[in-house]
This record gives C-alpha cells, structure tokens and sequence, in this order.
C-alpha cells in the first residue's frame, strides 16, 4: 500500500515538474548529455523569476537515498521541501541526481552535476558572484569535497551533516584530492582548500550515520586557519539534522547575502 501511495506522489510530482507552476517557473524537469549518457536533474524557478536580471543560484546535492535516475527522487529531502511552500522562493535551485552506487565525488557524476549547473546557470540568468553551494549527508560530503576543489566558484558552502572520512575511517579525501595520496590531516587540508569562501555546517551530536566529529573538527581547522566559519550542532538530533537546517530563519537570508569579492 505503502509504495502504491508513493508511486503516485512521485507521479505527480514528475506531473509537477514536467509542466512547472507555470510558464517556466517551479519544480522544472530538464536534461543534460554528458559523454554519451542523457541524465535528468530537477530546477526550481520562483515565481516571480525575470531574464532582466541576474538571479543567485543555489546548488544542492542531495544524500545517498534520493539516488537514481528518475529526476525526481532529489527533490523529497532537505531544502526542496522548502521550495514546495515557497514558491516565491528568492534564488534559482539546481538540483541533480546523484546515480545508485555512485556518491557526488565520482568522475562522472561530479562531471553531469556541473554541467547540469552551468546549463542552468544560462538558460535562467545566473549570476555567478551569488553561486552557493550546499547539501546533506552524501550531499553535505559533496558540499565538503567540491568547495575544497572549486572555491573559486562559490560565495558560500552549507554542509549539513558531512564529512571527509567515512564511519569506517577510510578515506574519502583521495576520491577528490588532486594526489594520489590522501593528505595527512584531512580536515586541515580541507580548510586550506575552501581558504576563506564563508561556511555555515549543521550537525546532530547523535547522528550515527555520519560522526558529528566530522562538522566539529572541519569548523575547527577552518577556524584554525582564520576561514569565515559558522557551526550550528543540535543537542540529541540523529542523522536528520536538516530539516531544522533548512528551516533556520536566518540561514537563506544569510547565505543570499554573501558575495563572491566582498570583504
């Protein structure tokens, strides 16, 4: 019954996105191509949306249990939830899909995410000094690894509940970091990458998915290395921190403000 009931509910969301709220705005399904393979993400347009002017742009990565490939999965979880109640929502929001067996650091997968950005980016009027970064769980490792790797591109990173090493102590930092070898101190190393580009991390001090010492000691070492930095932890919250990240009252106002090249 329970996966009938859910059948629908996607259904008509994919219903939703295929036509949007109206003439190109809401819940959007579109389509990239990359090296041979066509990959479906989703982009959320506000209502009131205007190719007169430039448009923030708010990248999000969704976590392992929204990946596949129907275009639709990424949008039950975290800050599209928001989106659904908020449709004169401030900021365009791209939203691809990460495949099974996959996590956002692959190659490929990295790969069509951009390219499902930067065709967004275009056909919406981004503006690319308001380009924001943000995800949770596999998404908030996402968020981690690719401010690490392309700080030049984002005015501000939002991880919720991520990291850079798993559960079980492996690494995950060689999957991104331009060595073969993976750095000495991870969390170090990540804070020199992401160098100043301002953070604000959530985490639940009882998440057992993914330790909350991951957030606590990646905002210390960007602390450390003098990073803009904010840390939010919620005492006795397991893994679903972002729910109550995503609906913070000053977080979207504070991330809308940041700039690329503002001091």
């Amino acid at each position: 019954m329970f996966k009938h009931v859910e059948f629908l509910i996607l259904t008509f969301l994919a219903a939703l996105t295929t036509h949007g709220y109206g003439a190109e705005t809401g819940f959007l399904t579109k389509e990239v191509r990359v090296d041979g393979t066509t990959y479906l993400y989703q982009v959320f347009v506000p209502k009131q949306w205007t190719a007169d002017e430039k448009w923030p742009v708010i990248f999000f990565l969704h976590g392992a249990g929204e990946r596949g490939s129907d275009g639709v999965q990424q949008t039950r979880e975290g800050l599209p939830e928001i989106l659904r109640s908020r449709l004169d929502f401030p900021a365009i929001v791209v939203m691809p899909q990460c495949a099974r067996g996959t996590w956002w650091g692959e190659s490929a997968m990295e790969k069509q995410a951009f390219a499902a950005l930067d065709q967004s980016m275009q056909s919406f009027n981004g503006d690319p000094n308001r380009l924001y970064l943000t995800g949770l769980s596999m998404g908030g490792y996402g968020t981690w690894a690719f401010g690490y790797k392309y700080p030049e591109k984002f005015a501000a990173l939002v991880p919720v509940c991520g990291g850079v090493t798993t559960r079980r102590t492996r690494l995950v930092a060689p999957k991104w970091h331009p060595s073969s070898m993976a750095p000495e101190n991870p969390y170090q190393e990540t804070a020199t990458g992401i160098g100043n580009v301002p953070v604000w991390a959530f985490h639940g001090d009882m998440d057992r998915s993914v330790p909350v010492e991951e957030s606590r000691k990646l905002t210390e070492a960007l602390k450390a290395s003098g990073g803009n930095v904010r840390y939010t932890e919620y005492p006795g919250v397991p893994h679903n921190s972002w729910d109550r990240a995503y609906a913070e009252a000053e977080l979207i106002p504070w991330l809308l403000s940041q700039k690329k090249g503002a001091p």
